[in-house]
């Protein structure tokens, strides 16, 4: 095809917050003979981190989450939460598919999917992107709106892949102990991410065998995150107030968690955050991070945590299975979405203003056609 469409790139905000979104025009993409074209309606801030292209699409700085939150100012402390680093969750109808795609199969023009965020997904905010198979994409229940489907690709996945992992520490601590002795596990952050994987761990630890043996306590890292926190059941809450000296916070954290836990889930991504895990964990505990952040955290604490006879361990983005779980749960109403708001594509720079001023609870929702 011939014709243009829009794309919006979001580079990750400086500390003037000047020329971080931009418009271009780009060529509507053909569509691979085995593979599909997707008009994408709704797009959403993730949390995965891309190194530097000079492509016209929309990337992310190569500089860590943990460098942006000490070199921008205080206002910017929406970056802590790693939500501007955009271009993997994407929901859309099929526009076209290819040209070898059996006809009468799973898939057809018009619709509603999710795509998978695979290696090679392409970049940024475009009203149309192109799969080269149609494996890499998930059908939409018609009960599922497009801007919630669109929160699942990437956040939702990772902190369900994360909650699993957990899963597997929790069935063998809890083997190895009496029925009266407990897990208790910390989840670290108050962004998008962290608040899926509450309510993924609530989700996932209701049955009787976990329901009264697994105990799970929320460190806030800002007020906002906090209050949001707040509507959720059977979850001790801590707030991380940065202004507190360190000592008053693993004293905070140990109170509220009845003593050190079994396992951190740590959705802060920084130095501090991850030493502070370590401090409120058991001996031969383990910390979940994310595998997009191990590279630079690891080698800074894994002697560390070797000393203190505890593990961290990086976790990756979770399958195209667990994708379809999400969307099934998520959809029948088992999981309910984090609060998300929804605006014009065309509202992209003040959006990123309000990101990093902490202005919007929950996420942040780009859509670009008017598709139910």
């Amino acid at each position: 095809m011939n014709k243009l469409c829009r794309q919006v790139s979001i580079e990750s905000p400086g500390p003037t917050m000047k020329d971080c979104v931009f418009n271009f025009e780009v060529p509507v993409p053909n569509v691979p003979p085995l593979g599909a074209r997707i008009r994408v309606v709704c797009a959403g801030a993730c949390y995965r981190i891309r190194t530097r292209s000079s492509s016209v699409s929309s990337v992310s700085s190569s500089q860590s989450v943990e460098e942006s939150v000490y070199t921008t100012p205080a206002a910017h402390y929406g970056i802590r939460d790693s939500s501007l680093f955009p271009g993997y969750e994407v929901s859309g109808v099929i526009d076209e598919l290819g040209s070898d795609v059996q006809k009468n199969g799973n898939f057809a023009v018009g619709q509603r999917v999710v795509l998978y965020p695979y290696d090679g997904v392409p970049h940024g905010y475009a009203e149309y992107v192109v799969v080269p198979e149609l494996s890499y994409l998930v059908p939409i229940p018609d009960n599922l709106s497009l801007s919630v489907a669109a929160m699942l690709p990437t956040g939702a996945l990772l902190a369900k892949n994360t909650v699993i992992t957990a899963h597997e520490y929790v069935s063998q601590l809890l083997s190895e102990r009496s029925q009266d002795q407990d897990c208790k596990i910390l989840i670290v952050g108050t962004g998008g991410l962290a608040l899926w994987a509450i309510r993924i761990a609530e989700h996932h630890f209701k049955n009787p065998t976990y329901k009264d043996r697994v105990h799970i306590t929320v460190a806030s890292l800002k007020d906002e995150g906090f209050m949001l926190a707040k509507e959720l059941h059977d979850v001790n809450l801590v707030q991380w107030n940065e202004d507190l000296y360190e000592k008053q916070l693993i004293e905070r954290t140990k109170d509220a968690c009845n003593g050190l836990v079994d396992i951190v889930i740590d959705f802060g991504t920084t130095s501090r955050s991850l030493h502070r895990s370590l401090q409120c964990l058991n001996i031969n505990g383990v910390v979940l991070i994310s595998e997009e952040v191990a590279e630079r955290l690891l080698p800074k604490f894994s002697r560390l945590a070797a000393e203190r006879q505890q593990k961290i361990q990086a976790v990756g983005m979770g399958s195209i299975e667990h994708l379809s779980q999400l969307v099934n749960l998520v959809a029948n109403g088992e999981i309910a979405p984090p609060p998300y708001t929804e605006f014009s594509a065309d509202e992209a720079t003040s959006v990123v203003q309000k990101l990093c001023d902490s202005e919007i609870p929950g996420r942040a929702i780009l859509r670009f056609h008017d598709v139910l």
